[in-house]
């Protein structure tokens, strides 16, 4: 009777496994679903309905890096800055080498006039061989600086950024103002 009982126990125990396992599958379709959606709202500028389909992917998948980062987007678009921080901080503590992520949370702190905040998250970046888009952060070094009024510093940044993207109008802009 002891041997049926633990092999009846088992069965249950792998059924239950096996079932959490297609819950875990179903909720992260669940939450990809809703976070692209949310990012067609924010292609769209509509944060409200965009924040309400990143609420709902946040409960399903607390973990995902970009769901934060989204977060982040649609704070800075409300203006709600402390919450965009605290999202762009969380997805880069959950994947460090999400740089678009790294260069949002220095922009988030540009907005918010923390210059020496901005410039100690944004320099690595501009190391970051990897990174696809490097005249961004360059740009925004160059803003920090052009703010703390160390002109000679943020023409170098403006400059490396308008060598990298000579399009970029808005490094070239930084440039011609500085």
């Amino acid at each position: 009777m002891t041997m049926r009982k633990n092999i009846l126990f088992s069965g249950i125990l792998i059924l239950a496994v096996i079932s959490c396992s297609g819950q875990t599958q179903l909720q992260k379709k669940q939450a990809d679903a809703s976070k692209n959606l949310a990012e067609a709202y924010i292609s769209q500028e509509d944060y409200t309905g965009a924040l309400k389909e990143l609420l709902k992917a946040e409960v399903l998948a607390p973990d995902d890096p970009h769901i934060h980062n989204d977060l982040g987007i649609v704070y800075m678009a409300k203006e709600r800055l402390d919450l965009a921080v605290k999202h762009y901080e969380k997805a880069v503590q959950l994947n460090p080498s999400l740089t678009p992520a790294r260069n949002n949370l220095g922009t988030a702190y540009l907005a918010m006039k923390d210059w020496d905040k901005a410039i100690e998250i944004l320099k690595p970046l501009t190391e970051n061989l990897l990174y696809a888009t490097p005249h961004y952060p360059l740009t925004n070094l160059g803003w920090a600086y052009f703010n703390k009024k160390e002109y000679e510093t943020a023409v170098q940044y403006y400059a490396r950024a308008v060598k990298k993207e000579p399009t970029y109008v808005i490094a070239a802009r930084g440039l011609g103002k500085t």
